[in-house]
């Protein structure tokens, strides 16, 4: 009987530890789930850095430090030339060689945009807890037999950059909080659209994750952003590319 007891208990304790473990996770807000994603993948380090890859044809570094940011993209041109954009929290600027070029408001907003864009991914999820993004837990859903949070982004016009109105969904791993997979909508001028994208090859340096992605486009434009999940499972999504940070070097900063 003692032992039987004993056996008893040993269940209930580790029915009750189960219980309070499954209750704290499904109370988690979005802005909970964001904070610990943002933590295993590197934390507030993101914010004292210098970091360095290639992407396709271009090198980028970028340097974030109290609170500043200076973003750049560096192209070669087939004459050498050598084309710097810089982006900072004040201003965007792009020289060639040594010198700077005067661009045209709408011109420079586009350099701009597009050298946000890809410093941008390379960091994610770091940047979600900013004060111009809006989170919204979906619930969960479970992708190759994993579980994942579903969180929708949105943008603040103030303060969202030029693509404020852009929409994202991530889902976000139950059990290491780790991005696994996100989709998001864009609408621009040169056309609209849905990406969705797999994690793989996920790597460390100096204590923040790096990772590249296939990148999946929907075959049929009758599905919704937030049904793509479903649609990578069900083999209804197209590849069209592979997103590669290469040579990726991190200096932690003071």
């Amino acid at each position: 009987m003692k032992y039987l007891t004993l056996a008893l208990l040993t269940v209930l304790m580790f029915s009750c530890n189960n219980e309070t473990k499954k209750t704290k996770t499904e109370n988690l807000s979005a802005n909970e789930i964001i904070d610990k994603s943002i933590e295993v993948s590197g934390g507030e380090c993101f914010a004292n850095s210098d970091i360095g890859f290639d992407f396709r044809d271009k090198t980028y570094a970028s340097k974030r430090q109290g609170g500043k940011y200076l973003l750049l993209r560096v192209t070669v041109e087939e004459n050498n030339d050598s084309i710097f954009d810089i982006l900072s929290n004040e201003s965007f600027e792009r020289f060639i060689n040594d010198e700077v070029i005067k661009l045209e408001d709408s011109i420079a907003k586009k350099y701009a945009a597009s050298v946000n864009s890809v410093h941008y991914f390379s960091v994610l999820p770091y940047g979600l807890n900013s004060s111009s993004v809006n989170k919204t837990l979906l619930g969960e859903e479970q992708i190759k037999s994993k579980d994942y949070y579903k969180i929708k982004v949105t943008f603040k016009e103030e303060g969202g950059g030029e693509d404020y109105q852009d929409v994202f969904i991530y889902w976000i791993d139950r059990d290491d909080f780790k991005v696994q997979y996100l989709a998001y909508s864009y609408n621009e001028v040169d056309g609209k659209g849905m990406r969705f994208r797999e994690v793989y090859n996920e790597r460390y340096k100096n204590g923040l994750r790096f990772v590249d992605y296939n990148n999946y486009k929907a075959e049929s434009d009758a599905l919704e952003l937030s049904e793509l999940g479903r649609a990578f499972e069900n083999n209804q999504l197209e590849l069209i590319s592979k997103i590669q940070l290469k040579n990726v070097t991190v200096n932690l900063l003071n």
